[in-house]
């Protein structure tokens, strides 16, 4: 018996630990052959020496169970590290099919306090690190379209974050960053379709290192049912988009959490206002736009325990 992704290959960033491994395991179990890459460093923060165990240790679970996979420790943010990696998939297995983007780091703080390298380093991680790996993949995959003279079969996904979505008072690099990949997802799909590359982006919800600090009051369930935030809960999402069955997909942004995918629709109008004379003044602009929002609700935070339906323990 077949399976979806058999004769495929994979590379999953950030696979050490997390959604990552979750990811790894799930297209290895789909019949991918994987790369496993982590940086390996103890702190979330990107902190501590790098080290080749997380990435050896997945590698390791998927060939115990009869898969093919490979580790490789390198930093994504790093351009010559990234080339690498994306070298290394297609001198292993022939070429390179799939692209999962999830590698990244955190360093929490408010606007006000956010130091310069706070800033810098999230950015450089996820969404360099996105753009980096993308761009080499998207290199091979158009050199190999244009020796065969048609499409190819390629497939990415990013990693994006409801922190995009919905704001995160105390992580404005990590939200942009989270933005930005995107801007750089949507971008990626209109270049590279006629290559016959998908390119789409999940905001994944999940209990990992990452997001230890933001689910620490949701209860895990202790009567042998999947945590409704287990990161098996996106994996399958993410082998599905790596998957011929996925070959209309593309551009979009998906929710992905506990059993729910959401597929998020591009902003909206919500209001329009035309102007009486050549351009707006001031006092007109008043008159019109300072009532509609007297009429509406302050923004709300995001409850994500309203969205999740868990209770604080």
């Amino acid at each position: 018996m077949s399976l979806p992704l058999d004769g495929l290959s994979a590379i999953v960033t950030g696979a050490g630990r997390g959604l990552g491994r979750a990811e790894a395991l799930e297209l290895a179990r789909l019949g991918a052959a994987v790369v496993v890459n982590d940086y390996g460093q103890p702190g979330r923060d990107g902190s501590g020496e790098a080290s080749a165990a997380p990435a050896e240790e997945v590698a390791g679970e998927i060939r115990s169970a009869g898969g093919r996979a490979v580790a490789h420790l390198g930093d994504v943010s790093d351009h010559a590290q990234a080339r690498a990696l994306v070298e290394l998939a297609v001198e292993t297995y022939g070429r390179l099919d799939i692209l999962v983007n999830n590698a990244g780091i955190l360093r929490d703080r408010m606007i006000f306090s956010m130091t310069e390298d706070e800033w810098d380093s999230v950015v450089r991680v996820h969404l360099k690190g996105h753009f980096n790996t993308t761009h080499f993949a998207a290199a091979h995959w158009r050199a190999r379209s244009k020796a065969s003279g048609g499409p190819v079969y390629g497939r990415i996904v990013n990693t994006s974050s409801e922190a995009f979505l919905a704001g995160s008072a105390g992580q404005p690099n990590y939200a942009a960053a989270k933005g930005g990949i995107v801007g750089l997802t949507t971008s990626t799909a209109l270049a590279l379709a006629k290559y016959g590359v998908t390119a789409n982006a999940i905001c994944p919800r999940a209990r990992t290192r990452m997001t230890e600090d933001v689910f620490a009051g949701f209860q895990e369930p202790r009567d042998g049912r999947l945590d409704a935030l287990a990161p098996e809960h996106v994996s399958p999402l993410v082998g599905y988009l790596a998957s011929p069955a996925a070959a209309k997909v593309n551009g979009q942004l998906l929710v992905v959490h506990g059993g729910m995918v959401a597929i998020v629709e591009r902003p909206r109008v919500a209001a329009k206002f035309d102007s009486a004379k050549e351009a707006f003044s001031f006092d007109e602009l008043d008159e019109l736009i300072s009532p509609y929002y007297e009429d509406r609700p302050p923004n709300e935070t995001f409850a994500a325990a309203e969205v999740l339906g868990l209770k604080r323990g």
